[in-house]
């Protein structure tokens, strides 16, 4: 079967391939947005979303600023990289996605059959390694839930990460800043043309 053959979809689960094409296929990532707002009700309904997503143990260490005032994007404009202002100042809203160090402390409350903090109390690397893992995990959900949503997405590197976290984090020592995402809906003009994937046998085997 080719890698960009459609799935023959009866129902058992499986999405049509019209929501394969929005989620995956057809999907791209935005560097210019339509003058088109994005409404709190959707953003709180893109979380309600993400929340649903699995990590370990239930951790859940994201955690998310939604700039969607001008306030906000003007105290976002000097932590960012040159080529990534113009995308940003246009942007109805950017997500800023990072992770709570301090995942742990709420494992009583997500997690709360069994003594699941005591496993990373003093294990500063396991710590480290979780919140990463699991907090760029729920960061790709987050993403193909605003696309099931109807939203574009941008994200992207390339801003002062540690000046982003004393901006929008202030005191909060124990968060990460992990990327920026731009969301809205995107303008087609500003696309590049599609970059090339692998296939399945370059990148994948059985064992």
């Amino acid at each position: 079967m080719s890698a960009d053959q459609k799935i023959q979809t009866s129902g058992n689960g499986i999405l049509s391939d019209e929501a394969l094409d929005v989620l995956f296929r057809e999907a791209r990532t935005y560097n210019g947005w339509q003058d088109k707002p994005v409404s709190e009700v959707l953003l709180r309904a893109l979380y309600d979303l993400v929340k649903w997503g699995p990590t370990s143990a239930n951790c859940s260490p994201m955690r998310v600023v939604f700039i969607n005032t001008d306030e906000g994007r003007e105290r976002l404009k000097p932590l960012l990289a040159a080529g990534n202002v113009e995308k940003t100042m246009s942007a109805p809203v950017t997500a800023i996605l990072a992770f709570d160090k301090e995942f742990y402390e709420h494992l009583p409350k997500l997690f709360p059959h069994t003594d699941a903090k005591s496993w990373f109390v003093g294990k500063d690397k396991m710590i480290e390694e979780t919140a990463w893992r699991n907090g760029t995990l729920q960061a790709g959900y987050f993403i193909m839930a605003a696309r099931a949503l109807g939203l574009d997405t941008g994200g992207m590197s390339g801003f002062n990460k540690n000046g982003t976290r004393e901006e929008f984090f202030p005191g909060e020592e124990n968060i990460e800043v992990n990327f920026l995402c731009n969301l809205g809906y995107g303008d087609p003009e500003s696309l590049f043309d599609r970059s090339p994937r692998f296939e399945f046998d370059e990148v994948c085997r059985f064992a």
